[in-house]
C-alpha cells in the first residue's frame, strides 16, 4: 500500500513538472554580427550606488542634443544637475510642452533622473507598449543609452545618453 502511494506521488510530481516547464530553445549567434564594438544590450548585474556622478545628454542626434547635464547623485537622489550647454536643436516631436527657458537658456528643461530612475522609466515605458532599447556598459553594467519611442515614427524617439560615469 505504501509503495503504491509513493509511486502515485512520484507519477503526479513527474506529470506536474513536465507540464509546467518549457524546453529551452537553442539560441543561434551569427558570428558575423558578433563584435566587441557592438552595443551591449545587457551587461553584468548593476546595483545603483548611493553616490555617483555622470553626464546625461538628451537627444538622439549627438550633433544636435536637446541638452546636457552634469549630474551628481548622493544618498540615492539627484543633488545637483547643472546644464552644460545650450541645445542646438528643437525640442523632440514627442515632447508635449516646451518647459524652457526656465533658466534663461534656450531649449526645454527636464527633471534629471538618477540612473536607477532612468532604467525604471524605460521598464515602465516598455510595459506600456513603447519601443524601448537600453544599452549597458560591458564593464560594470551601468546604463549608457536609453531610447524610448511611444510614436509610430522613428522621428518620435527620445534618447538619453550617459557618459563620464564615476562611482
Amino acid at each position: 500500500m505504501r509503495l503504491e502511494r509513493a509511486l502515485c506521488a512520484l507519477v503526479l510530481v513527474g506529470l506536474a513538472g513536465g507540464c509546467t516547464s518549457e524546453p529551452e530553445k537553442p539560441a543561434f549567434t551569427d558570428p558575423a554580427q558578433s563584435s566587441s564594438a557592438a552595443p551591449v544590450t545587457s551587461g553584468p548585474p548593476w546595483t545603483e550606488p548611493a553616490s555617483y556622478s555622470y553626464l546625461l545628454t538628451r537627444g538622439c542626434d549627438p550633433a544636435a542634443p536637446l541638452g546636457s547635464y552634469q549630474v551628481t547623485v548622493s544618498g540615492g537622489a539627484v543633488t545637483a544637475a547643472e546644464r552644460t550647454g545650450a541645445p542646438s536643436g528643437a525640442p523632440a516631436a514627442s515632447a508635449e510642452v516646451d518647459l524652457g527657458p526656465v533658466t534663461g537658456q534656450e531649449g526645454e528643461e527636464i527633471e534629471v533622473p538618477t540612473l536607477g530612475e532612468l532604467v525604471a522609466m524605460a521598464a515602465t515605458a516598455s510595459e506600456d507598449g513603447a519601443e524601448v532599447a537600453t544599452e549597458f556598459d560591458a564593464t560594470d553594467g551601468h546604463p549608457v543609452k536609453v531610447t524610448i519611442n511611444v510614436t509610430d515614427t522613428a522621428d518620435g524617439a527620445e534618447c538619453w545618453i550617459v557618459s563620464g560615469y564615476l562611482a
